[in-house]
């Protein structure tokens, strides 16, 4: 039987940074994605009754594994321990020696109580740059609430602001404190790696769910401040600027953005009603505001004659910013995404042939890469122990002795 052949060094430009990643669900794991894409070593530590919370995710599995567990975790190698027993908490500290980076995203005082404080961490590598992602930060009288993107959504006030008006709190569509957070936590740990370069030591970098829905709010914001009144929801239109939003055709939505007088003059002219240029009610910015229902009335009047495509391409022509409105599938499949990279097909030793979504950052010179399978539970324990230093005796104490799990004594 022929050996594996060792893939080829990741090209990317963290290639070289060993990241520890304690996390799970969406927030951690999310930065640790783009971490890996990016070219670090990143190492998933989860428990071993059930690994990350993520993997319980009944629906949609694919072929048994849970698909929100494959999209979040490729790239990533695996090890399984129980970091509340001692013989646990040493081979952390062991690997804590030789990282970079080490992410959770747990509740404040959880790696305190396990007895593995950036404190006890750093003590074991002063370079560490230790990453938090908390509920609501590290600070304040709500710093010990654990917190959910949904609690998050409705505490930064993004509920209040989504959706239409008149209608029930809705969140967006997507996680976007959990996915926010991540990457808000990917920049913060780049800044500290930057300042370790030049100065050799590590520090604590925190962020969390609440600050990353409300840094969401820029413009909504700057309303509140200048005005000191609440904005409402809008659905689809925007808080400044008007047309801005989705309008209906004969055969669909299409988004036009009229955010500049230039362009509302191209829409009206597109659309057939150049009158439209000089009329009290829209010839300003300010007053497609102020009329904004009017506004939207007579030109989904218009839009009604004709399909999406033609549309389109009529708007396209005369140089209006304007787009469809996908469904999920038709982004995923269009030509300009696959032109991007944004979907990539990888093998996963139980799922099969599964695809996922790519790096959207592109280096010229170092690029990115993602061609490695979410791990399944303990899949790299053995290999990632001998790189501590451990012996295959040691380690099939330790596996015996339930301190680590292997993916064969997980099957």
């Amino acid at each position: 039987m022929n050996a594996a052949i060792p893939a080829p060094p990741h090209p990317g430009p963290l290639a070289g940074m060993r990241v520890l990643e304690l996390a799970q669900i969406m927030a951690g794991p999310t930065c640790g994605a783009m971490l890996a894409d990016l070219g670090a070593d990143v190492i998933k530590v989860e428990k071993i009754a059930g690994g990350d919370d993520a993997r319980g995710y009944r629906e949609p599995r694919v072929n048994g594994i849970s698909a929100p567990f494959l999209i979040v975790n490729r790239g990533k190698r695996g090890i399984a321990l129980d970091l509340k027993r001692p013989e646990g908490r040493d081979i952390l500290l062991r690997m804590v020696r030789t990282a970079d980076v080490l992410i959770e995203n747990f509740r404040r005082d959880t790696m305190d109580r396990l007895g593995l404080s950036y404190d006890v961490l750093a003590a074991e590598n002063p370079a560490l740059i230790y990453c938090a992602i908390t509920g609501f930060g590290r600070e304040g009288p709500l710093a010990d609430s654990g917190g959910f993107d949904l609690v998050a959504q409705g505490f930064a006030g993004l509920m209040s602001i989504t959706g239409e008006a008149g209608r029930p709190p809705v969140k967006t569509g997507n996680p976007v404190s959990d996915i926010n957070a991540g990457i808000l936590a990917t920049v913060g740990i780049l800044a500290a790696y930057a300042h370790r370069l030049q100065t050799g030591r590590g520090q604590i970098v925190d962020t969390s769910l609440m600050e990353a829905a409300l840094q969401q709010t820029y413009w909504h914001a700057a309303s509140y401040f200048a005005t000191g009144e609440s904005p409402g929801p809008l659905g689809s239109a925007h808080i400044l600027t008007a047309p801005y939003q989705a309008f209906r055709t004969s055969d669909g939505w299409i988004n036009i953005g009229g955010a500049n007088p230039s362009n509302w003059e191209r829409i009206a002219d597109v659309l057939g009603h150049p009158e439209w240029r000089v009329d009290a009610r829209f010839a300003t910015n300010t007053a497609r505001m102020q009329n904004l229902p009017a506004l939207v009335t007579a030109m989904n009047d218009v839009l009604a004659r004709k399909t999406r495509a033609e549309w389109l391409a009529l708007l396209d022509a005369a140089g209006v910013p304007a787009g469809p409105v996908h469904t999920l599938g038709e982004a995923l499949t269009h030509p300009q995404t696959l032109a991007r990279g944004m979907v990539v097909d990888l093998v996963h030793p139980k799922a099969g042939p599964t695809k996922a979504l790519g790096c959207p950052i592109h280096f010229s010179a170092t690029p990115t890469r993602v061609d490695r399978p979410a791990p399944l539970l303990g899949e790299h324990t053995r290999e990632l122990l001998r790189e501590c230093g451990y012996t295959d005796a040691e380690i099939d104490l330790l596996v015996a002795d339930g301190i680590v799990a292997t993916a064969n004594a997980n099957a």
